[in-house]
């Protein structure tokens, strides 16, 4: 069991929470004019962790809090401060720690793939008649959208990316992913699969520090920029540069992207995996 002190642990939570404040108060704000953004809302509104939820540190699983009290359901008081009661926690949660355990796993054993150049995005709006960010006008006409998905192929191992293409474009794509084939598609150059370390530490939470949280949303923030300029979508009025992987010099720059978040994503992935290793472990001796 870490122990933390008082001093300690209010400079980390106060830290943690003027970070993740810079990103839940201008998506609040928009929110409460009306207004949406495609790429900061993103990950406020397609994943269910609430603003509330992201804006609360925790230390993460054998941790005492010196001096700590009250801290709410998840944790239990003792003489000494407050820590995290993981007994109670794996037993309602165990079942989904070994599976994320599991993708993450499996994941982390491929190699990076880099060639799918985010058609994903084109195959959502394939002779599509509504799109999904109908307030954006698209780069390109839907005829020319429709010529570069066909002329290229869509090369999409992520369901949850996958489920989202339109009707037409799905035979269109070389794997056919569902959920259950999950674990078995996934790999570590998909920008998809590396936003989502944001969704499965929010899930492994309070079990994970909150930094580790942040890290990962910080992460798929930066993957979603790059997801919406490689798209057909044109945010210039938002002040992003389109990638132009239509293009041979596009599909290089995207490529490299791939690369780089990979390379950021592969230190993450293995921070969760370690966690939940560890709870898998301790609810094994129990």
């Amino acid at each position: 069991m870490e122990v933390l002190e008082p001093e300690e642990w209010r400079a980390r939570a106060a830290a943690y929470e003027r970070r993740v404040e810079a990103w839940v108060a201008p998506h609040l704000a928009r929110r409460s004019r009306g207004e949406a953004h495609p790429v900061e809302d993103f990950l406020f509104t397609y994943y269910g962790h609430r603003p509330g939820r992201l804006r609360r540190w925790h230390p993460g699983a054998d941790v005492l809090l010196r001096g700590a009290r009250d801290l709410g359901r998840d944790y239990v008081d003792t003489p000494e401060g407050a820590t995290l009661d993981v007994a109670a926690l794996m037993d309602r949660r165990g079942s989904s720690v070994e599976w994320i355990a599991r993708l993450l796993a499996a994941t982390a054993s491929r190699p990076a793939f880099l060639g799918c150049f985010g058609l994903h995005e084109w195959a959502m709006v394939y002779r599509a008649e509504e799109v999904r960010h109908g307030a954006w006008p698209l780069r390109l006409p839907g005829e020319e959208i429709a010529r570069i998905v066909e002329q290229r192929g869509v090369r999409c191992s992520h369901y949850d990316a996958f489920r989202f293409f339109t009707p037409e474009a799905r035979p269109l794509n070389a794997l056919q992913p569902t959920r259950e084939r999950q674990p078995e598609l996934e790999q570590p150059g998909c920008l998809h699969a590396n936003m989502d370390l944001y969704k499965w530490a929010y899930k492994l939470s309070p079990l994970v520090c909150g930094e580790l949280v942040a890290d990962c949303f910080e992460l798929a923030r930066d993957v979603r920029a790059v997801d919406m300029r490689a798209s057909p979508y044109d945010l210039g009025r938002l002040g992003y540069r389109p990638i132009r992987i239509e293009t041979a010099e596009g599909r290089a720059e995207y490529a490299a992207e791939q690369r780089g978040f990979a390379e950021r994503a592969r230190p993450l992935r293995r921070r969760l995996l370690d966690v939940c290793e560890r709870l898998m472990a301790g609810a094994a001796r129990i």
